[in-house]
């Protein structure tokens, strides 16, 4: 079973990887604001998601998510169907 901090983790961790160095990707950074995250580094991003929960992920979740926390709360529907409660 999945844990809702430990998909927050690797989603900070993926994140990290991808922002400039210097900047700290927190739970509630504006992906594009404070991130600077253009839309192809979302998509790595979806993309690495998919891979390590073995989930697929509709683009369309990205129409309401800023924030990292937005983005688990997006994807809890799909992470609880592939692996039970997150």
């Amino acid at each position: 079973m999945l844990k809702h901090d430990d998909v927050m983790s690797y989603i900070l961790e993926c994140l990290q990887s991808k922002v400039q160095p210097g900047i700290v990707v927190k739970p509630d950074s504006d992906l594009v604001n404070d991130l600077g995250l253009e839309s192809i580094l979302v998509l790595d991003l979806l993309m690495m998601l998919e891979d390590q929960y073995d989930i697929s992920i509709p683009i369309n979740i990205l129409l309401d998510v800023r924030t990292p926390e937005q983005l688990l709360v997006a994807l809890l529907p799909h992470l609880e169907s592939a692996h039970g409660s997150v």
